[in-house]
């Protein structure tokens, strides 16, 4: 392609970036996307959607070894862990296919290339080292995403010790199995391996596993996990690793000050992700970089005039929604239409493992440190005849509302399908509701969502089933 310019270019077509490149263009600006590897980013190729896919096979797969209790005879049951990757590999080329016909389809040019700012509203794209070509905009959006976090001495070779990637494209179906960080991408691993037999072990370094979640709902989610055969480590770090032939064996130093020794087939880093800020031409801008990642605004404007950043490149929380939703904001921003900035506290999050987390607000820890007069509500799934039928009655839904306002706080969720029932509560917040409306509103029977009611009922000792 020659030089060209257009009014908004977009570094990297991940979630963030190619939602924000067809909001510019329904806006009626000439738009570029350039990507070096794959629409749709990390998320669509090498995250959330394979991911998904390959936990849909380890669910089906611990459905049909508990068959019977569903009155169900299966025998001989076996699995291919090379055809499920290539399931999950599969879905993942559909869906980058997906995001290029919607771009196409948008008058979006697609620049296959790595870019670089090479001066005020200038950027060089190259390809296999050399240059394709100059492009100039008004505007451009950094969305060049982030990459694994390594740890000294522990870095991942790829071979015995593996990030998300090689998780998700194992070369053998390790008999065991050691997960570094009990985030959301370590606990569906674990989960993911654990249900298709791997001996699981999880190394947290804070005292407990996913610690972004309310307490309870982390202390129920380590007891399931535990239930299964998982064996859990909190306050603890891997101080030592060394290869062997086959296996691998982690030195774990443990809260007691002691040190234990754990021989696995594999380790899984999961340990965060940091920014990928290195060679796109920041040095010829003002824009800021802070531990890894991109400082800006409200409005997703960096120092530089005219350069803005979203998503995994611009901090916390790493959601391919926020990114989204960034660009979105960034976007209608540039264009002059009243927006609103970001509210973080509406972001929710969700870990896809067995059983599902999802939440969305205040903890009740930090609401209280925050300074409001709580109520909590608390509905378990055994008193939900819609779980009981589908043979997965254990979790809780939690409501943390403001006494004195009546405000919704925060809903924290574990068990099943909660990574759906969330945006319920998600809605409610954004819309402001309070205790009233939620009590007013009617839910569905026989549903799962009908715990949804009953934990906000329990906030206000009204809880009819429990």
């Amino acid at each position: 392609m020659a030089d060209a310019q257009y009014d908004l270019v977009v570094i990297g077509g991940g979630p963030g970036g190619y939602v924000s490149a067809i909001r510019g263009a329904q806006l009626g600006m000439s738009v570029a996307v350039v990507e070096r590897e794959h629409l749709g980013g990390i998320c669509l190729n090498w995250g959330c959607i394979p991911t998904k896919a390959l936990l849909r096979s380890s669910e089906i797969k611990h459905l049909i070894d508990h068959a019977e209790e569903f009155g169900l005879s299966v025998s001989d049951v076996s699995f291919d862990v090379k055809k499920i990757v290539k399931r999950s590999r599969k879905i993942a080329k559909q869906l980058n296919q997906g995001v290029g016909y919607l771009l196409k389809k948008n008058n979006v040019d697609v620049i296959d290339g790595e870019g670089s700012l090479s001066g005020p509203g200038k950027l060089i794209v190259t390809a296999d080292g050399g240059s394709i070509s100059e492009l100039s905009a008004k505007h451009i959006i950094l969305a060049t995403g982030a990459r694994a976090r390594s740890l000294p001495g522990l870095e991942p070779d790829g071979n015995f010790v593996w990030t998300y990637k090689e998780a998700m494209m194992p070369d053998i179906m390790p008999s065991s199995l050691l997960v570094i960080g009990s985030g959301a991408i370590g606990i569906e691993f674990a989960s993911f391996y654990s249900d298709l037999g791997a001996d699981v072990t999880i190394v947290e370094v804070m005292d407990r596993i996913l610690p972004a979640e309310d307490e309870e709902i982390s202390d129920l989610a380590q007891k399931a996990l535990e239930k299964q055969g998982m064996t859990i480590h909190t306050g603890a770090s891997v101080s030592e690793l060394s290869e062997g032939s086959t296996d691998v064996t982690v030195t774990v130093a443990m809260p007691s000050g002691r040190s234990h020794k754990i021989k696995v087939d594999r380790v899984i880093l999961a340990v965060g992700i940091t920014g990928n800020v290195e060679d796109i031409g920041l040095e010829h801008t003002q824009v800021v970089v802070d531990e890894g990642h991109i400082v800006i605004n409200e409005w997703m404007e960096t120092n530089e005039p005219g350069i803005y950043a979203i998503g995994d490149l611009s901090g916390p929380p790493w959601l391919a929604h926020k990114a989204s939703h960034e660009g979105v904001i960034c976007v209608e921003r540039i264009a002059g239409i009243k927006t609103h900035p970001l509210n973080k506290s509406l972001i929710p999050g969700c870990t896809y493992s067995r059983p599902q987390i999802a939440s969305v607000g205040m903890t009740e820890n930090k609401a209280r440190h925050a300074g409001y007069e709580v109520k909590v509500g608390r509905f378990p799934f055994i008193g939900n005849g819609k779980a009981i039928a589908l043979g997965d009655s254990e979790g809780m839904i939690k409501t943390v509302f403001d006494a004195k306002t009546g405000e919704l706080l925060g809903a924290h969720m574990i068990g099943a399908e909660v990574t759906e029932l969330i945006q319920g509560y998600t809605v409610g917040k954004t819309l402001e509701t309070t205790e009233a409306e939620l009590i007013q509103s009617i839910f569905p029977h026989p549903t799962l969502s009908e715990m949804m009611h009953e934990a906000v009922l329990d906030a206000h000792g009204r809880a009819i089933h429990f």
